[in-house]
């Protein structure tokens, strides 16, 4: 299996027998708000000599500064959380097709495009967590946060959050679109409030006792776990947790990913930083830095991540789901998912 430790020799060798000097910096727009990132960034300098350029800010307001900046963007790299960022930068043709064997090897099929225009380097659950004194029984199943059992207990963020619109795309994929618009309706019968909040929020909910179920990515629970998170980790023993589909599909899972920017004006050094994504170090650093799970496989998991315990992934393709994204927002306005 390729290591990271020889990327930066390959560059530096390809580059010289090219007669031409290896790329000196990296320009990276990136929707990832985790200031622990800075160790990503300082090591792969470190090993490369590549100097990182980074510009931070919301997904959509960097697609469309990309767009916008057309041939003359300095981007050479598009980072974002979610397939449904990812899927709308390759849609908005701001992103190039990268042939990496790297990348093609540890970086798992159902983790990159079918056009290898955006890659996942790390994963998180989507996961059902509840409130042990109220819910004696909670929900095994997605299917099952739309049992009327359940009304009145199920808090969850907007419809505009990228994780439940690659939610609900891949029970779209998986069920077809009437079950899918049939589980959302359900899911906001059973609301305790109006979405509000991120997915801390929701589990803030629980202690607070406003809801009795939530719903939340993985790491937002690992790192009230690891570290102090106001209004969660005081009271976590009190939060029990579920991987859902453990009988069938298998528990939802979305990324963090990146890709190429399609005019990259460096582009040997962005393929370069996206390799270095998946070595073993960065891979480490996704779970321990910000309790991620690590994207290739055998990697070690944080202490926080290993304490949720073994679970069935849904093995279904993230490029496949993220076509359905559009008719799944078109389902949540349908049922009045706010």
């Amino acid at each position: 299996m390729p290591r990271f430790e020889s990327f930066a020799s390959i560059l530096a060798l390809s580059a010289a027998l090219s007669g031409q000097a290896a790329a000196e910096e990296v320009n990276i727009y990136s929707s990832r708000h985790y200031d622990t990132d800075e160790q990503l960034y300082g090591e792969f300098t470190e090993k490369t000599g590549i100097v990182v350029n980074r510009i931070e800010g919301d997904a959509d307001e960097l697609i469309a500064r990309m767009v916008a900046e057309g041939q003359n963007s300095p981007a050479d790299v598009f980072v974002a959380v979610d397939t449904s960022r990812m899927e709308r930068a390759k849609n908005a043709g701001i992103l190039q097709p990268v042939e990496s064997a790297v990348l093609e090897e540890r970086i798992p099929g159902k983790l990159q495009d079918a056009e290898n225009e955006w890659f996942g380097f790390s994963q998180r659950a989507r996961v059902i967590f509840y409130d042990k004194d109220r819910v004696a029984e909670p929900p095994l199943t997605y299917a099952a946060l739309a049992d009327p059992a359940y009304k009145g207990l199920v808090c969850i963020r907007s419809s505009t959050n990228t994780y439940n619109q690659t939610l609900l795309a891949s029970i779209i994929e998986h069920e077809g679109a009437e079950k899918a618009k049939a589980w959302a309706a359900g899911v906001v019968a059973n609301m305790a409030r109006d979405p509000q909040g991120g997915d801390t929020d929701q589990l803030r909910g629980l202690v607070s006792g406003e809801c009795g179920i939530a719903v939340s990515n993985t790491y937002y629970f690992a790192r009230a776990i690891r570290t102090e998170v106001e209004g969660v980790s005081s009271d976590i023993d009190r939060i029990g947790w579920v991987f859902p589909d453990q009988d069938g599909n298998g528990a939802h899972v979305n990324l963090s990913g990146a890709g190429v920017a399609a005019h990259a004006p460096h582009r040997e050094a962005a393929v370069a930083f996206l390799e270095y994504l998946a070595s073993d170090s960065a891979q480490v650093y996704f779970s321990h830095g910000n309790d991620e799970y690590p994207a290739v496989a055998g990697v070690p998991q944080a202490e926080s991540v290993e304490k949720l315990g073994p679970f069935k992934a849904d093995e279904v393709s993230l490029s496949a789901v993220a076509k359905n994204i559009p008719q799944a927002q078109e389902i949540f306005n349908e049922v009045g998912w706010e």
